[in-house]
């Protein structure tokens, strides 16, 4: 047949339409054969010792020396084909499943070994041997794993072959297009595929012979181009030659497999495929399985199932974009096999879920009248809520599908059964009918599932059927008055399950709740949730998961509100606090959403407080001081200090802001040298110098304390600034006395910049008065003297380079916030200049910007002394 393949005549139109055809590719919508062999693995497994045939190579081949005569050269391979045949072979017994996979794994690299060396027949032969194994069903529940094993080989040896082809085609001249036809195809690749196909064709054994040559289908582009739609018919009557029915069936998915990649358009085939193997189903119940079956102690409904992989495959491929019609003659066909319950559920499986919804009491009717032995009804019902849960029936028929469907499910006495069905139709309750429906399938769950404790068994189950719920009824309010919702939780008694399923509850709270909520029912049960996810933190818990948790319970917390009623927000605040003390980032959300709660207050009594707000800030303020020292993160309390203490400050609370910026005061010393930032250790110090600037903005307005002296919060924080250890080689220290003397410079002005209002600063306490003034220039001397006295110590040279940089820095300060009409400060100023250029390391673009800028200020009304400065300010060149 090979040998006369000839391009036949064709139309134009059948040409074109052909040409059309070859172009058309199986679309995203059809589910790949990849994405079912992991489920295939897992699910046909065995525990018996399985054998295998190895293939040990013989030299007898070999011997033959190569000749010019075709006829010579095939003769020799064909030799050493029956070679291989009459038992160069190694029979491997007992092995376990994974000793099975591991050979077949060798198998498959032995494969590509061979013919990466050139081994072209070596490689043959071990696809061979492999297909050989398909016709052995010694331990039968293994069978589907063992396709899919073997069929990967099978893969690719047809990609080896395909692409070896392939590449002969390409010459230095042109390279051979994706869409191709015979006439681009040079002889000698011709003639190698030819060679192929009749090694293939030689093989004595009828299921190898068909294997291979399936593998190598796409071959046949190369020869004839309708050689594929020749092939498929034939290789499709060849399995009527196999007798076993469940290595027919598997032979028929395969040829669907390799049908549907190189030739999806041919459907003719693949519907001849499926009607071939719908006439001999009946061969399933015939005696020669059932004898099979008692030999190797198989049960029927363990037998069955073992066909739904390969059918399953079957009817997808021929439903795929199939018309309304073949559908129907296909469910009228399976109607005259008397309802067979194993050719019901591939269709369900297979045929799209709109056409099996639409048709949803037709298939009931047929579920109710099929033969249950060896295919439990229950799990048609399983299959036909899979496909309701995709498509929606017609509405009418709605509540008779449920009623038909739970009527079958909850008798089911087996809990493991009844779960797998439960679980489907959960979906297709909460998607059609309300709580009260929902509620009553949880009731018949939590009953079924309780005795004996079988929940715990069925876990993946039960969380799928919480997260069906919860992504259904989003209205938290409605869920958690679902009497049984509560009640269902209760089973999930493993810590790390129940912990899964309250995190999913509240991502979906967090992700769909819009309005801030008061409701208690709502808050009970978030409470409990989120008090669930608490608890289960430990010393052994991953960061990761402590941020995830935290996420979690802030966004829950954001999200109550009781209005006005301030002082039911502050108990729930309180609340929280004792129940969720161990997550660090709840604390700091609880302290920030008390103070904005102070601010709140505020607002609403526009700044005037009256004895009962007053009191009531009072009580956020001391909750704020009360839980910032159980945070373990020394900059978050730092931080936290500074803002609940500008808070107190806004709610005039004067004392309790005075004892909030003392302790972040005394929590300076305790900063250490480096510090954890998203798992990498870091120095602390710059994190330091910001933190201390925004403090110095802060003091600013901060009044003193009439029992204290002047400006004590800025003397007690000088003290710890000068007793903390800086780094020796950084000059952070000084940055920050110079915004000390940024901060002394407002506090020496008539009028601050900025007040609080209803607080009185010290420009309001002292009005000006000398001796404050006075206080506050030997504040300054300190402090610039302690930068000179620094800046003396860098006059090394390594250090010159930052001894340029800060001089200009505080002379800029100094230009910025200090009287240059003040001889001293102006010669200081004129000094600074000039070492910031003595030793050529100065930045000279901005020492010229710095000029310009002061010769343009110099303009302004009352600011004359600053052209005589701008004269004593040379700027030095390089050389």
């Amino acid at each position: 047949m090979f040998a006369a393949t000839a391009e036949p005549a064709a139309t134009d139109s059948s040409r074109k339409r052909r040409d059309r055809d070859e172009n058309s590719i199986v679309g995203s919508d059809f589910e790949p054969w990849a994405s079912k062999r992991g489920e295939i693995l897992a699910r046909y497994t065995t525990t018996e010792k399985l054998s295998i045939n190895l293939f040990m190579g013989s030299e007898k081949g070999k011997a033959g020396t190569a000749t010019s005569a075709m006829s010579e050269k095939v003769r020799t391979r064909l030799e050493e084909l029956d070679d291989f045949e009459e038992g160069s072979q190694k029979e491997l017994l007992n092995l376990t499943q994974q000793d099975y996979v591991n050979r077949i794994e060798e198998l498959n690299q032995s494969l590509k070994d061979a013919w990466a060396s050139d081994q072209k027949v070596k490689a043959l032969k071990i696809v061979i041997q492999c297909s050989k194994l398909l016709s052995d069903t010694s331990v039968i529940q293994f069978y589907p794993s063992k396709f899919v094993l073997i069929t990967d080989i099978l893969d690719t040896f047809g990609k080896l072959v395909y692409e070896r082809i392939f590449s002969m085609c390409v010459d230095n001249r042109s390279v051979l297009p994706d869409h191709f036809s015979p006439e681009n195809v040079n002889d000698t690749a011709k003639e190698t595929c030819l060679n192929w196909f009749f090694k293939i064709a030689s093989i004595r054994e009828l299921i190898p012979r068909f294997y291979v040559e399936a593998s190598i289908l796409k071959c046949n582009k190369f020869l004839s181009k309708t050689g594929i739609s020749e092939c498929l018919p034939r290789l499709t009557c060849m399995i009527r030659g196999i007798g076993d029915p469940l290595v027919s069936v598997y032979a028929r998915a395969y040829l669907c497999r390799v049908g549907m990649e190189v030739a999806p358009h041919l459907k003719e085939s693949l519907n001849k495929n499926f009607f071939d193997f719908l006439l001999t189903f009946k061969q399933i119940h015939g005696d020669t399985v059932q004898n099979q079956l008692v030999v190797q102690g198989v049960e029927l409904p363990s037998y069955l199932p073992l066909y739904s992989p390969a059918m399953d495959w079957i009817f997808q491929c021929i439903s795929y974009h199939a018309p309304e019609a073949l559908l129907t003659e296909m469910m009228e066909r399976c109607k005259k096999l008397g309802n067979n319950a194993l050719l019901l559920n591939s269709v369900m499986s297979a045929f799209r879920a709109e056409f099996i919804a639409t048709r949803s009491m037709d298939f009931i009717g047929m579920i109710k009248e099929c033969d249950e032995s060896g295919f439990p009804k229950h799990l048609l019902f399983r299959s036909l809520g899979l496909n309701l849960a995709l498509a929606d029936p017609p509405e009418g028929d709605r509540l008779q599908i449920l009623n038909e469907a739970w009527k079958v499910i909850t008798k089911l006495k087996n809990p493991q059964d009844y779960i797998n069905c439960a679980e489907v139709w959960v979906e297709y309750t909460c998607k059609h009918f309300t709580k009260r429906e929902v509620n009553t399938v949880l009731a018949d769950v939590i009953k079924h599932m309780t005795p004996d404790r079988a929940f715990e068994d069925s876990y993946p189950q039960l969380q799928s059927i919480i997260k069906k719920v919860i992504a259904h009824f989003h209205d938290f309010s409605v869920l958690f008055s679902v009497e049984k919702f509560l009640p269902f939780l209760d089973m999930f008694q493993k810590e790390s399950v129940r912990v899964e399923v309250c995190k999913c509850i509240m991502e979906v709270f967090i992700k769909h709740q819009q309005e801030p909520t008061k409701d208690p029912v709502i808050l009970n049960a978030l409470l409990h949730v989120c008090k669930t996810m608490h608890d289960s933190v430990n010393a052994l818990t991953l960061e990761d998961e402590k941020r995830m948790l935290a996420y979690l319970i802030n966004g829950f917390i954001k999200m109550v509100s009781f209005g006005r009623d301030f002082e039911q927000q502050l108990s729930f605040y309180v609340e929280a606090r004792s129940m969720f003390c161990n997550l660090e980032p709840v604390l700091v959300q609880l302290i920030h959403s008390v103070n904005r709660l102070a601010m709140e207050t505020r607002k609403v009594m526009k700044g005037n407080h009256s004895r009962k707000t007053a009191a009531f800030v009072r009580a956020c303020v001391a909750y704020c001081f009360i839980t910032i020292p159980s945070l373990v993160s020394i900059f978050t309390r730092l931080n936290l200090y500074l803002h609940s203490g500008q808070v107190a400050l806004a709610n005039q609370c004067l004392s309790q802001a005075d004892a909030f910026f003392k302790a972040a005061i005394s929590l300076i010393p305790e900063v250490p040298k480096m510090i954890n930032i998203d798992g990498k250790m870091r120095p602390s110090e710059s994190f330091l110098l910001e933190f201390l600037c925004n403090f110095f903005s802060t003091l600013l307005i901060v009044p003193d304390h009439p029992e204290h002296g002047v400006l004590f919060l800025v003397r007690e924080l000088l003290n710890v600034i000068q007793d903390y250890t800086w780094e020796d080689n950084g000059d952070d220290k000084i940055r920050i006395y110079t915004c000390v003397l940024h901060l002394l410079s407002a506090m020496s002005q008539e009028t601050y910049l900025y007040h609080i209002d209803k607080v009185d600063s010290n420009d309001s306490l002292y009005g000006g008065d000398s001796k404050f003034l006075a206080e506050n220039n030997k504040l300054c001397e300190t402090v610039m003297a302690q930068i000179l006295e620094h800046l003396k110590t860098l006059a090394k040279d390594e250090a010159l380079k930052r001894q340029s940089s800060l001089g200009l820095s505080f002379f800029n300060s100094i230009l910025a916030h200090g009287d240059l009409r003040n001889n001293r400060l102006n010669q200081l100023s004129v000094n600074l200049w000039h070492l910031a250029q003595r030793h050529g390391c100065a930045d000279t673009r901005t020492m010229v910007k710095t000029l310009e800028y002061i010769k343009k200020r110099s303009k302004q009304p009352d600011m004359g002394h600053l052209t005589e400065l701008a004269l004593r300010l040379p700027l030095q060149t390089r050389t």
